[in-house]
């Protein structure tokens, strides 16, 4: 899957919340997610538009096509981590992920609502 992101693909990521393979966790100001994708395997497309901080638990290769037409391929280290602390539904963004390597890929990802997440951050002590 070398090719942008569809139309039609694009559209249903719009309506897309799963930002995992698994909600492991649901309360109201937090969701948290595992993902786990077999070598070949693709999470479809979906939006992001909450702040959140994945983390990588495993050692592999991925593709991800975005809304706006880039592709990009990525390596990930155990332990890898990643935050997108400004995100909104004004300033949301879609794309998919693809296991492009030989073991599973696993992260853990939790995600925030804005309003929480914005009084968090500036209540540091």
């Amino acid at each position: 899957m070398s090719a942008p992101l569809t139309e039609h693909e694009r559209a249903e990521a719009l309506v897309n919340d799963h930002i995992g393979t698994e909600l492991v966790l649901e309360e109201e100001s937090l969701r948290v997610w595992h993902l786990r994708l077999k070598p070949g395997e693709t999470l479809r497309p979906h939006r992001r538009d909450r702040p959140y901080f994945w983390t990588a638990l495993t050692d592999g290769t991925a593709r991800s096509r975005s809304g706006g037409g880039k592709v990009t391929d990525v390596v990930y280290r155990a332990g890898d981590t990643r935050h997108f602390s400004d995100l909104t539904p004004e300033t949301a963004f879609v794309h998919d992920l693809t296991n492009t390597g030989d073991a599973e890929l696993v992260f853990v990802t939790a995600e925030f609502s804005a309003q929480d997440h914005s009084s968090m951050t500036r209540s540091k002590p």
